[in-house]
């Protein structure tokens, strides 16, 4: 309660504001890094707070004890999860992450800027309504989708069924979000499992991936993109993407398109089942990883995963030697980092669609509120890549003490977690010279939406790209939105309702 008698939000609270940012820039000045007793958590929310716990070893994405969430450990939803690169720590984790980061990082933009504009002339030439739900969650999905060989109805399908598999993350999903989760990952496991399979084993010049080691994760972000100043602390830094990672303080209702209209989802918990073991695959390099994918999606036979009922996949819409795009880069770059085991390659196939879903979803609608409420703006890039910083889709996220973690005198204790602001800290002015200004065209901003070093979100660039090719065909077509949205109450994702 605030001295004039008016309820002062909590930090997660904040993220479904009007306008959360005079909250966080008290935060900054006042708070940086404090124990906020409300949500029972520390909070970290100006600049250096920020890098400082997004850099620390002894932090960890999930609860060391609690990798998966309760409700779908020993399920197939579980297994995809608990192999995401983005909610795993460690070497393995980090040899990992440089595999799936290679394979982002050599995405067709261009293509999928393309086919993000194309969608969504059609969408718009349906007519009625403008179908904002559709742009802004369904048309970035099946996009990706697209990128990684699914045409022909497959692409709407594993839009739709993503939707169902990111159910499952917040603290607070019911037993039908979980089976619904769960269904949707042996789909998905189904339609990208032949493709992936399939992929044919790429050159040395198809896959060069630059400087460094095979498979190591990339230390910046793209010379075209905004990025984190190293901090003092060395080590590694991490970022948000997707969905909520960590335990939120009380239920909030998940609005999102595929929940039931409400249901109940905020910030993971989790639990401390493992996921389910994976068939070993060939140790024989590019062969060996071929092999292991077949074996590990039934012996050969199309959509049969590890926890996927074996059979048939009726309708698929590939042939063998189809794959291309993302999933032939990623099988590459794991040939080259001599990945073999299959399993977390095809979990980390669905992760490239649940990164997409939230974070450009708010992306989109974060930058047509700021065009309605008078962004002056004629390159629709440069105005996405400025909302990234000025109004992130992706307001915190979460990082659990395995070890005692020490910033500014202040200790956070093993089993203690602490809440990264990182829209506060985007707007740190220590950091960004006058940070309440939308500039489009800031020079070397500094942007902490999608981290940086071995948990930067890899998709950050794809995100960029789709949401300017979606804004830019509604500026096209005339369309604006509401300056006062409602916003959806979820504990990280910043999402209007339009």
């Amino acid at each position: 309660m605030s001295a004039a008698g008016t309820v002062t939000p909590t930090p997660v609270e904040a993220v479904r504001l009007a306008d959360p940012y005079p909250f966080y820039a008290r935060l900054v000045a006042e708070r940086p890094f404090a124990f906020d007793e409300a949500l029972g958590a520390w909070v970290a929310a100006d600049a250096a707070a920020v890098r400082a716990v997004l850099g620390a070893g002894a932090l960890r994405v999930r609860p060391v004890a609690e990798p998966v969430p309760a409700g779908i450990a020993g399920t197939p939803a579980g297994e995809v999860f608990g192999e995401l690169v983005r909610m795993t720590d460690g070497a393995a984790a980090a040899r990992l992450k440089g595999v799936v980061a290679q394979a982002l990082a050599r995405a067709d933009l261009g293509r999928a800027g393309a086919l993000a504009a194309r969608y969504t002339r059609e969408a718009l030439a349906r007519g009625g309504d403008v179908p904002c739900e559709e742009l802004m969650f369904g048309i970035p999905a099946r996009v990706v989708a697209t990128l990684s060989g699914l045409t022909e109805g497959a692409d709407r399908e594993a839009a739709a069924a993503i939707g169902d598999f990111v159910r499952c993350i917040p603290a607070t999903a019911t037993s039908a979000d979980h089976r619904a989760a769960a269904r949707a990952a042996v789909r998905l496991r189904e339609l990208l499992g032949p493709p992936l399979t399939s992929a044919p084993a790429a050159s040395a010049q198809d896959t060069a991936c630059g400087p460094g080691p095979a498979g190591a994760a990339p230390d910046a972000s793209p010379a075209s993109g905004p990025t984190v100043p190293p901090g003092p602390t060395g080590g590694r830094e991490a970022g948000a993407c997707g969905p909520a990672d960590g335990s939120a303080p009380a239920p909030l209702r998940d609005s999102r398109p595929g929940t039931g209209g409400g249901t109940p989802g905020s910030g993971a918990s989790a639990s401390d089942a493992a996921p389910a073991a994976r068939p070993a695959a060939g140790r024989q390099g590019a062969a060996g990883t071929a092999a292991g994918l077949r074996a590990a999606t039934g012996g050969g036979a199309p959509g049969v995963c590890p926890g996927v009922h074996r059979g048939s996949v009726a309708g698929a819409p590939y042939a063998a030697g189809r794959a291309n795009g993302l999933l032939r880069e990623l099988v590459g770059a794991a040939e080259r980092a001599g990945c073999t085991d299959p399993g977390p390659l095809l979990s980390n196939a669905i992760g490239f669609l649940s990164q997409t879903y939230d974070a450009t979803a708010g992306l989109i609608g974060n930058t047509l509120v700021a065009l309605a409420r008078g962004a002056d703006a004629p390159d629709t890039g440069a105005l996405v890549r400025e909302v990234v910083r000025y109004d992130a889709p992706v307001q915190n996220t979460r990082r659990f003490a395995a070890e005692p973690f020490t910033h500014a005198g202040s200790t956070v204790e093993p089993g203690q977690q602490v809440l990264v602001v990182l829209a506060a800290a985007n707007r740190d002015p220590a950091v960004n010279p006058d940070p309440h200004a939308l500039s489009p065209g800031r020079v070397n901003p500094a942007v902490f939406t999608f981290g940086a070093g071995a948990h930067r979100c890899p998709g950050g660039e794809l995100a960029t790209a789709l949401a300017t090719a979606v804004v830019g065909e509604l500026r096209r077509a005339g369309w604006s939105t509401t300056t006062t949205p409602a916003y959806r109450p979820l504990a990280n994702a910043r999402i209007p309702l339009l």
